[in-house]
C-alpha cells in the first residue's frame, strides 16, 4: 500500500504531504467521501441528472420543437408556392413556320441596316460634340477642353443616349 502511494504521490505532486491535501481539497470541493458510491444508485447524482433530463426537456418544449414547427411551416408554404408557379408556367410552344432563306436573310439585312443607321446617328451627333469644343490653355497647369453647351441641351443629349 506505502509503494501505491509513493508511485501515485511522484505523479501529483513533489511531496507527499501535498497529495495528501491535495486528494483531501479534491474530496472536500466535491462534497464526497471516500466511502460515497460514485454510481447512480447515488441519491445526488440522481438528483443533478433528474435535473439535467428536466432542462434538456424544457430546451426541446420551448425553443426546438416550435423553430422545428415554424421552419416545417416555411418549407411547406415554400414547396406550395413553387407548385403554384409551375402550374402557371406551363408553356405551350406552337409549331411556327419555319424560315426559308430568302425570309431569314431580309430578316438579318433589315437588322444590320437598322444598326447602321444608329451607327452613323452616333457619329453625327459625337462629330456635332467635338465640333462644339474648344480648347482652354491654362493659367498655372496643364490645358483642357471646354463644351460649349448650355445645360438645357446637356440634359436632352444625356436622355437620347
Amino acid at each position: 500500500m506505502a509503494r501505491r502511494f509513493r508511485a501515485f504521490s511522484k505523479l501529483v505532486s513533489d511531496s507527499h504531504t501535498h497529495t495528501l491535501e491535495a486528494i483531501m481539497n479534491f474530496f472536500e470541493r466535491n462534497d464526497l467521501s471516500p466511502n460515497d458510491d460514485l454510481g447512480i444508485k447515488n441519491n445526488r447524482t440522481n438528483k443533478r441528472i433528474n435535473a439535467l433530463i428536466a432542462i434538456l426537456k424544457n430546451i426541446e418544449k420551448h425553443q426546438t420543437l416550435p423553430t422545428k414547427t415554424m421552419l416545417d411551416t416555411l418549407f411547406h408554404e415554400i414547396a406550395n408556392q413553387e407548385d403554384q408557379e409551375g402550374k402557371e408556367e406551363n408553356f405551350v410552344f406552337e409549331t411556327s413556320e419555319p424560315f426559308s432563306r430568302d425570309t431569314e436573310m431580309e430578316h438579318y439585312r433589315n437588322r444590320y441596316e437598322e444598326i447602321q443607321q444608329h451607327l452613323g446617328n452616333y457619329k453625327n451627333r459625337m462629330q456635332e460634340l467635338l465640333e462644339r469644343m474648344t480648347y482652354v490653355k491654362g493659367t498655372f497647369g496643364r490645358g483642357y477642353y471646354k463644351l460649349n453647351m448650355d445645360e438645357n441641351e446637356f440634359e436632352r443629349l444625356k436622355n437620347e443616349l
